[in-house]
């Protein structure tokens, strides 16, 4: 038996299709909090795709995220308080972009700080966004390859504590959850995560 089928163009219900925007459209934009690091701003919007809201946005300059590697293989981790969480925490070196800096002069400058080395090279990996949703702040992951000691001279407001730890130890730390934040966490399975220690955590 043959059975007619209608054209295509006949049997598919067509919608009009509007293009979408590519850029985010600003309505209105306030600054309500501007502090030392951050400001905070209000604005409402008309997102691609059509969408019309309100976000509150954490502006933030931009950071770096610095790996450093002993010449006997071993990982330089740093330890202190972060009072948005009320813990002290193991942490990759980093810390904000200053102003006119690149981020291979800022992760030299944060890895000299805080703990007293000084890389003979420098190797960028990434940048990633760590929380999108609010914040603007983009990180750029850098290995520091090298080291050589030199004078630590951490910020006024700083109390560093740092530890040296091989990989092993490290990604022991991040099972057990002693590791656990985030930037630190992105630069340490990035270089030596597999998908069966991914599996485990």
């Amino acid at each position: 038996m043959l059975y007619w089928l209608p054209p295509l163009a006949a049997a598919i219900s067509f919608h009009e299709v509007k293009p979408v925007q590519k850029r985010a459209r600003i309505l209105m934009s306030e600054t309500i909090f501007r502090g030392r690091v951050v400001q905070l701003k209000v604005e409402r919007v008309i997102e691609p795709g059509g969408v019309e809201t309100t976000r509150e946005v954490v502006c933030h300059p931009g950071s770096v995220v610095v790996v450093p590697h002993l010449p006997d293989g071993r990982l330089i981790l740093v330890r202190q308080y972060r009072h948005a969480v009320r813990e002290s925490l193991w942490e990759l070196v980093a810390g904000g972009i200053e102003r006119g800096e690149t981020p291979r002069q800022s992760a030299r400058r944060e890895l000299q700080e805080e703990t007293g080395y000084h890389a003979r090279t420098l190797k960028p990996l990434l940048e990633f966004y760590p929380s999108p949703g609010i914040l603007s702040e983009k990180m750029h992951l850098v290995e520091a390859w090298g080291l050589t000691p030199s004078q630590g001279q951490p910020d006024d407001d700083e109390r560093i504590q740092t530890g040296v730890f091989t990989v092993e130890k490290v990604m022991k730390m991040i099972r057990r959850h002693e590791i656990r934040d985030g930037k630190t966490l992105v630069g340490i399975l990035l270089l030596f995560g597999t998908p069966s220690v991914a599996t485990r955590l």
